[in-house]
């Protein structure tokens, strides 16, 4: 019984014409031929051959320019001319098996810019299954995105011989090919990002991170954030940009500027969260200059929480990183070798130094440091034991001293490492990590150092280590200290002013949170000229910014209106501030989207800036290992895929469609038809194993 995995991605003409019709995935407008047939197409019939063409097996060759030789198409075998048909049809028979069953129409494998196309068969023509390889070139091509790879991979040999394996006639695009499909996929769902933007109905904070690749090409990416309607939020990767060389503060400003001038959001833009680093505030702080040179609603931008963590606790661990590197090696064979991980679990267990689930994270993280910590702190008989077990073949290099096993020790202790691991999972796993419970975060960390610092009992390294950390700490709160964060934090129902952190806690700040609410959020024209951009200096404007003749009566009557709208601002503030506050268990959004019938001008407000985001990257991808696969895949990419790939894999985990010239890929459909394909195959081949 003949078993044949390509029949996953083959069609019968005995589908229903409007099945057929279905699969017109997109247009043959397209200069780069990609396959998969438009309805015109699906319905024409085939050229009738010509007369010369005698032999049923010369479809399967190709004719060289010169008359004098014939090629295979499927494997690329050249013939003389003169050779006999029988001679083609043992080669085929030899070398092809089942190449009776492919479509009428085999596409050379020198020609790969024209590849098969779908052909709906009449009536009248046999009724083998028809092959069609651009289904599968449309599988591969969403693998690449979705896995992060570049087009380049399609052109490893042992790749393309696993295909061959399968069937010798698959043909493959060419990476060149897979690399302009998806640069035009890329510039088709990019128009559908920018229609998204277009119908939102309130301000988007944008993120900005930044890596260097294996080319040492400098990337950023910017993301937008902003909550609907119906208080959902959401998350959508805007653009992969290279910066430039020197890749200094103006570079980003202008390649940031230009991002958003491309979704028309420049004037709508509330907040950006950078990556602490200094180009990152320079750049934020020329595009501040620029949107109030424009006179624009005022615009501020924020340090990454979470990157601030993580560099404070860098600094409490610098001086027993050596020692973390010895454990980490350690696990690092513990998680692959059988032999030490049973010994390992065994001693632990008779020991009682806890249970130890295996992989352990041996990351480079923060996980994976508190992982190395914790092994040497709570299992550290065990740990003794499989080493010294194992000298010989560990090449006694993991052995740690009782100095090494004091100092960890003292920095877990004193610093209360198990404190910093909760509050780095609490981030990490906290769907409404808001800006409000970030400072609530930090100020706890503030207040662990500043124990550790007045501690009489602590060595004095540990005191420098504590001050360094301490400075991070400053920074942060230096730059987080403005109104538009306090305004942020207050509107977090579970935060408000209770857990505001002094540093933060002006008097000055409650009176200037009104005088923006006042001034931005009192209009009744407010909803419906925000998604213009709206600018509320043009709506105060009496006379001549109305547009129109209007009487002095009703110019009269509008500042009547606007003064007890003003006064209704303040009530809701006052009225929202002074009830209490709500659980930590509190769904934010949900808390407003109920809320906001009594606070109608507030909860336009907080929708704004509840948008504002306290990390500029997941703090998981900063904190654990799933970062460090990230990093790899962005900088292993290559300069000529790395907007396209990266920027297409994120819409589509966004929940959008792949396009190709506008026009969606139905993958459903195709997978569809694979799998009846398949269900076809399957019961013909058991029909043919039972006759025989």
């Amino acid at each position: 019984m003949e078993w044949n995995v390509n029949n996953a991605f083959k069609t019968y003409k005995e589908l229903e014409p409007k099945a057929m019709m279905d699969m017109t995935l997109v247009p043959h407008s397209d200069p780069i031929d990609i396959g998969l047939g438009s309805s015109d197409k699906a319905n024409s019939v085939p050229p009738k051959r010509k007369k010369t063409m005698t032999s049923v097996y010369l479809k399967y060759f190709e004719t060289a320019p010169d008359s004098k030789t014939r090629k295979c198409k499927f494997c690329g075998q050249s013939y003389s001319i003169a050779t006999a048909t029988g001679n083609l049809g043992r080669h085929l028979t030899n070398r092809h098996p089942g190449y009776d069953k492919a479509a009428d129409v085999v596409t050379s494998s020198s020609v790969p810019q024209t590849p098969p196309v779908v052909v709906k068969q009449s009536q009248s023509q046999s009724k083998a299954p028809q092959l069609d390889y651009d289904h599968l070139n449309w599988l591969v091509l969403k693998w690449l995105a979705l896995s992060s790879l570049p087009p380049s991979t399609v052109d490893e040999t042992w790749l393309g011989n696993s295909f061959k394996f399968l069937n010798p006639s698959i043909q493959l695009w060419p990476a060149k090919k897979y690399k302009a499909i998806l640069h035009e996929v890329f510039r088709s769902m990019r128009g559908d990002v920018k229609t998204s933007l277009e119908h939102i109905q309130s301000k988007v904070s944008v993120t900005l991170s930044f890596w260097n690749s294996y080319e040492n090409i400098f990337y950023m990416s910017v993301t937008g954030q902003w909550i609907d309607e119906n208080w959902s939020s959401h998350r959508l990767l805007l653009d992969i940009c290279r910066i430039p060389y020197p890749s200094g503060g103006s570079e980003i400003y202008n390649s940031l500027l230009k991002v958003l001038k491309i979704y028309a959001i420049e004037d709508r833009v509330l907040c950006c969260t950078h990556d602490n680093s200094q180009n990152a505030i320079l750049a934020c702080h020329s595009l501040k200059e620029y949107l109030d040179a424009q006179k624009v609603l005022p615009f501020c931008y924020i340090p990454c929480a979470a990157q601030t963590l993580n560099d404070i606790i860098d600094e409490g661990l610098a001086t027993i990183k050596p020692i973390i590197s010895k454990v980490r090696e350690f696990t690092q064979e513990l998680n692959t070798s059988t032999e030490l991980s049973d010994d390992f679990i065994q001693l632990t267990t008779a020991y009682h130094e806890g249970n130890w689930k295996l992989p352990i994270d041996a990351s480079s993280r923060w996980s994976g440091n508190y992982q190395m910590v914790n092994i040497l702190c709570k299992a550290s008989k065990s740990l003794d034991s499989v080493i010294r077990k194992n000298e010989d073949a560990l090449e006694n290099r993991m052995i740690l001293s009782s100095v090494e096993k004091n100092a960890v020790n003292i920095v877990h202790n004193y610093l209360d490492l198990d404190s910093f691991h909760r509050t780095t999972n609490d981030m990490c796993t906290n769907k409404d990590l808001t800006v409000g419970l970030a400072l609530l975060f930090m100020d706890n960390i503030s207040e662990m150092i500043t124990t550790c610092q007045k501690s009489c009992h602590n060595p004095d390294w540990l005191r420098t280590c504590a001050e360094s950390m301490a400075q991070k700490a400053r920074s942060y709160n230096t730059q987080v200290c403005n109104v538009f964060t306090y305004i942020t934090a207050i509107l977090d129902p579970r935060i408000k002013t209770e857990y505001i952190p002094e540093t933060i806690n002006l008097e000055s700040y409650i009176d200037e949170a009104r005088n923006h609410f006042i001034r931005n959020y009192s209009s009744t024209h407010f909803t419906s000229s925000m998604s213009s951009g709206y600018r509320p200096q043009e709506i105060d404007e009496g006379g001549a910014g109305g547009g129109g003749n209007i009487s002095f009566a009703e110019e009269i009557a509008r500042r009547k209106r606007r003064g007890s709208m003003s006064n209704n601002v303040v009530d809701e503030l006052t009225q929202y501030l002074s009830e209490s506050i709500a659980p930590m268990q509190t769904d934010v959004l949900d808390w407003w989207k109920v809320n906001s019938g009594r606070y109608p001008r507030l909860s336009n407000m907080a929708r704004d800036f509840l948008a504002v985001q306290a990390t500029s990257a997941a703090p998981e991808e900063i904190f654990c290992g799933k970062g460090e696969e990230i990093d790899k895949q962005k900088y292993c990419m290559p300069h000529d895929s790395t907007q396209s790939v990266i920027c297409i894999r994120s819409w589509i985990e966004a929940g959008m469609k792949l396009k190709y010239k506008c026009s969606e890929i139905d993958y459903e459909r195709l997978m569809e038809l694979a799998a009846n394909v398949a269900a076809d195959n399957s019961a013909g081949g058991l029909e043919k194993s039972q006759h025989r």
